[in-house]
């Protein structure tokens, strides 16, 4: 891959997308391959992935500008396609997902955040929907991810002003978990990432497909889903063992089964 490469540190993945001369910025050969990298990273036993941007000044700047002014609308469409289908892959990943954000983050930039189950922003981070002062809007799912994260009045706000914002207003309206000191960001993630991985895998992969139901159901199917996924867990090996070293008070010994 060009643009995208990924180093595992155990039983988490760092996915790092570094394209740093055009500020990381997102175009259908990059978003193909974030997509790729996530696809070869579901087959494996990982307890956490880290997205991040290659150096200090941004985490993804957006979506190249220069590329998308040359598009015709069927091949903004595709691009589009392409784009979301790799966000996809990325919320909904069985295995739990952190953004490292370190820089700018704006236009497609706060998408791949947006994406990613938790997000944790470095102080020099900035967050914003430039599109509709260039004519389009966001295109990568954030008029529907961001209003499900922090209400429709605010992310309505964001996207018709294309105000960029801080990394500690963003915390401030629930857009970043937590805010750290500048070039800190990768390591907040990866001790976030620890402390996921030291609890039942299966446990958090069932737990992270019953929150991300709650966004498409209603209430009561929501629950429903949520009792099947407890009631499952009790057939594991994992649920007798961390039932069992609890009660022994011991640190259990998760395998995944």
């Amino acid at each position: 891959m060009d643009f995208v490469r990924v180093e595992r540190e155990g039983d988490v993945a760092v996915l790092t997308i570094d394209r740093q001369e055009k500020l990381n910025a997102l175009n259908p050969q990059v978003t193909e391959e974030i997509g790729q990298a996530l696809l070869d990273l579901e087959s494996e036993e990982l307890r956490a992935i880290i997205v991040t941007g290659a150096g200090e000044r941004a985490f993804v700047a957006g979506a190249d500008i220069a590329a998308m002014n040359e598009m015709s609308p069927l091949e903004a469409k595709r691009f589009a396609e392409i784009s979301n289908a790799s966000m996809a892959l990325l919320d909904r990943s069985p295995i739990p997902t952190i953004a490292a954000v370190n820089g700018y983050a704006l236009g497609g930039g706060c998408e791949v955040a947006l994406a990613c189950d938790i997000r944790v922003a470095a102080e020099n981070a900035s967050f914003g929907f430039p599109e509709v002062g260039l004519g389009i809007l966001p295109g990568m799912g954030g008029t529907q991810r961001l209003p499900r994260l922090i209400g429709p009045a605010l992310a309505k706000e964001l996207i018709f002003t294309g105000r960029r914002i801080s990394a500690e207003e963003a915390k401030d309206i629930g857009l970043v978990n937590r805010v750290v000191p500048q070039g800190e960001a990768l390591s907040a993630a990866k001790d976030i990432a620890a402390e996921i991985s030291a609890n039942g895998p299966l446990a958090v992969r069932h737990a992270k497909a019953a929150a991300n139901r709650s966004l498409d159901v209603d209430l009561v199917s929501g629950l429903e889903y949520e009792t099947d996924q407890f009631s499952l867990l009790f057939s594991t090996e994992d649920a007798k063992e961390g039932m069992g070293a609890f009660i022994e008070k011991r640190k259990p010994q998760f395998k995944g089964q």
